[in-house]
């Protein structure tokens, strides 16, 4: 039996359906600058020492020949630098330890009302002099288009490891946007994970689209010190610049998707993408 599809999109034209879901699925008191913006800036959810630690094990990664040979290594096209490297809670055990960490996995339980599993996790690695950014996007869009997902019932955090500066190509996201999903317009080819993992082009709004959710609802330019970390929807509206600055700027990123909201087959692409991608392990995070 088809799954009934809530989020219309990849069509022959952008189309906006207002959501469908809750936004905070568990109890509600805590998280209302959440339910209310689509997002939650914590200022330190790790120590220094801490820092120290999962920052020496991102740079033992990208060093290591056999990470960046590895199908789940994403390289930069320009500089041929690592940009990502995903499914880094399997590839790690530090990071398999921070997703079980009762601070990051705990809210996500808190936020989405269940049992929670990593749909994706990765670092990402934006250093200076020309990394490129990540153009505007709702996951939510691409997760439910290329991996099935059927409710918005998924939320991300992104721990910086560096500190996030102003310049330095941070996370933006437009307030209040995950209350409507946006539906875009273009057929899904065939393995565009390959393309779209270093730069976005189906599921990409159009200009008139961005530009009248940037008008309603601004845009927030995220900073901060090295071991703080965002809390947001999956479906956010967010994006950020390149890095031109000296001074590197990267992230761990672990997505939960709730058990009840499993993946089934892609709504709106040929096949499902790779399971580093898209996890199709339900288990939860125990």
């Amino acid at each position: 039996m088809t799954a009934q599809d809530l989020y219309p999109t990849r069509g022959t034209a952008e189309v906006i359906t207002p959501r469908q879901d809750p936004v905070v699925w568990g109890p509600a008191a805590g998280l209302e600058s959440y339910d209310r913006d689509g997002f939650l800036a914590i200022d330190q959810l790790l120590t220094d020492d801490e820092v120290a630690v999962y920052r020496s094990e991102l740079e033992r990664l990208i060093a290591d020949p056999s990470v960046r040979a590895d199908a789940r290594s994403i390289i930069e096209p320009q500089s041929q630098s690592v940009r990502s490297v995903f499914e880094v809670h399997r590839i790690s055990e530090l990071f398999a330890q921070l997703v079980c960490d009762e601070r990051v996995v705990g809210t996500a339980r808190r936020i989405l009302g269940s049992e929670v599993y990593v749909h994706q996790s990765r670092i990402n690695v934006k250093p200076g002099f020309g990394a490129s950014g990540f153009y505007w996007h709702s996951d939510f869009e691409t997760w439910h288009a290329e991996d099935g997902l059927p409710r918005m019932r998924t939320v991300s955090v992104s721990i910086a490891l560096t500190e996030n500066h102003d310049t330095n190509g941070g996370l933006m996201i437009m307030p209040g946007s995950h209350r409507d999903f946006l539906g875009c317009a273009g057929a899904t080819p065939k393995d565009n994970y390959k393309k779209s993992l270093q730069m976005q082009d189906a599921g990409t709004p159009s200009d008139e689209a961005l530009t009248k959710m940037a008008d309603r609802h601004g845009i927030r330019l995220f900073t901060g010190r090295a071991g703080s970390a965002t809390w947001f929807d999956c479906n956010a509206m967010h994006g950020s610049g390149d890095n031109i600055t000296p001074y590197p700027r990267s992230n761990v990123f672990i997505v939960f998707n709730s058990v009840e909201n499993a993946a089934v087959e892609p709504f709106a692409a040929p096949i499902r993408r790779p399971e580093f991608v898209g996890a199709r392990d339900f288990a939860p995070v125990r």
